[in-house]
């Protein structure tokens, strides 16, 4: 039998020993055998031997029952289907479980138990009837979670009983699935925060499109080239026809920075300022994805999702996935700063960056400032930890950090756009006060893309 929800398999059950199969007996049936043997005892000490007869036949028949079951064998083709199997947090999952006897004989009553972890709802438990041969049955279930993550689903358990309730037995199976729980992606408004620029068009920078050594300069004229791309002053030097470089618009850049620190974001849950920036990391990546950007996840660990050889070499909807992916499973990191992600940054110009920055004390106030220089225009929305995890009767946890309006003000001077970001803010709302926070690109036809950014929030 197979669970899985990639393909169908067929097969006889995990067979146990008798030992197991004793041990599978129910109330009803330890019942009847501890009343055969008491039966047959008192017929001894009685002498009445139609108690024997009775006492005997109140204990086989648990026992018949226990073996019949031990030696049966079904087979049995089984499938699972998630729709879907990547779901956004508090949405739900239809998982459908399709279960077939293709053995010549009848099942007995089966009662189907598919294994989920406890966040996503209590055990899924279904009691089948007699299957006939060739017989089908389609049950089907939700699950939601309100933490995302990846979730194992299965394997699948089947439990046998014969027809008089004597004996159950439990066969497991080994295929099981995964649902990938992923961050809520919240729609954000079409502005343009700090430097934002469509994908193509118009006052974008363009790149060449090198397609080899013979494209590095003007090249030969081919069949079916366009007679309006010729270079006439090549053509005359080489002597025969020479075509232009061909060009094309290259992507807007951006980079993703979520400060995944646990002495940053110190608190855990729904409802906790790093659920908060993960939300706002994945709806970020996709709104800029969706705009054309070539968008890439960085972590302060220096994990950069795609990575150096994938930037902007992805499908826009694989990217998606691939972020929403990654996102599914970040958690806290163990590292002391932010010195990991700007040595990914340090390598050149990235284009636009917005980070999601918890907890800063000076230091590392000052390497984000640093990061700032390698970017056209950079954003931060800054979680104050203080605001988001109180202690009973509103004590704060402060641990020595700078305060938030001391953080806002670094990262200004250092060419941040900064914005604080209070408990419950709704990232749309915030997304419109980078808007309003007077950052503007003001691209000019023609020439190369640049941007203004004003340090005030």
């Amino acid at each position: 039998m197979s669970d899985g929800g990639s393909g169908d398999d067929t097969g006889a059950p995990e067979q146990g020993g008798l030992r197991a199969a004793l041990g599978g007996l129910t109330t009803r049936g330890r019942s009847f055998l501890a009343a055969g043997l008491a039966a047959a005892l008192c017929s001894y000490f009685l002498g009445e031997a139609d108690l024997l007869r009775v006492g005997l036949l109140l204990a086989a028949l648990p026992l018949v029952c226990v073996l019949v079951l031990h030696r049966t064998r079904y087979r049995i083709a089984g499938s699972r289907t998630l729709s879907p199997a990547r779901v956004p947090a508090t949405a739900e999952s239809r998982v459908r479980l399709l279960v077939e006897n293709v053995s010549r004989l009848p099942t007995g009553v089966l009662m189907l138990q598919d294994r989920v972890p406890y966040v996503l709802g209590p055990q899924p438990r279904f009691v089948l009837d007699r299957v006939e041969p060739g017989g089908r049955r389609e049950v089907t279930y939700r699950v939601r979670s309100d933490l995302r993550g990846r979730y194992p689903l299965g394997p699948l358990q089947l439990r046998l009983s014969d027809p008089f309730g004597m004996c159950e037995m439990t066969r497991s199976f080994s295929a099981s699935d995964i649902l990938t729980v992923v961050p809520r992606v919240e729609p954000l408004p079409a502005v343009r925060p700090a430097g934002e620029v469509s994908g193509y068009g118009d006052g974008r920078q363009r790149s060449l499109a090198l397609a080899g050594e013979d494209d590095v300069i003007p090249r030969g004229y081919r069949h079916g080239d366009d007679l309006r791309r010729v270079h006439w002053r090549s053509t005359a030097r080489h002597g025969e026809l020479m075509v232009r470089r061909e060009e094309q618009p290259q992507k807007a850049r951006c980079s993703v920075l979520l400060d995944t620190r646990y002495t940053a974001h110190r608190g855990a849950g729904p409802d906790s300022a790093f659920e908060w920036a993960v939300t706002g990391a994945a709806s970020v990546a996709l709104h800029l994805l969706e705009r054309g950007f070539s968008v890439r996840l960085l972590t302060d660990t220096g994990a950069s999702v795609p990575g150096p050889d994938g930037a902007g070499g992805t499908e826009s909807a694989d990217a998606a996935g691939l972020l929403l992916d990654t996102l599914a499973v970040v958690e806290h990191s163990e590292e002391e700063g932010l010195s990991a992600a700007y040595d990914v940054l340090r390598g050149g110009d990235e284009g636009l960056l917005i980070a999601f920055f918890g907890d800063l004390d000076e230091e590392q106030a000052a390497v984000a400032g640093r990061m700032r220089q390698r970017s056209s225009a950079a954003v931060a929305f800054v979680l104050d930890d203080d605001d988001w995890t109180r202690g009973p009767g509103g004590i704060r946890f402060s641990g020595g950090q700078v305060p938030l309006d001391e953080r806002l003000r670094m990262l200004r001077e250092a060419g941040w756009t900064a914005l604080p970001v209070a408990p419950g803010a709704s990232l749309a709302d915030v997304w419109r006060t980078a808007d309003r926070a007077g950052v503007r690109l003001e691209p000019t036809a023609g020439t190369e893309t640049s941007t203004t950014a004003e340090g005030g929030a």
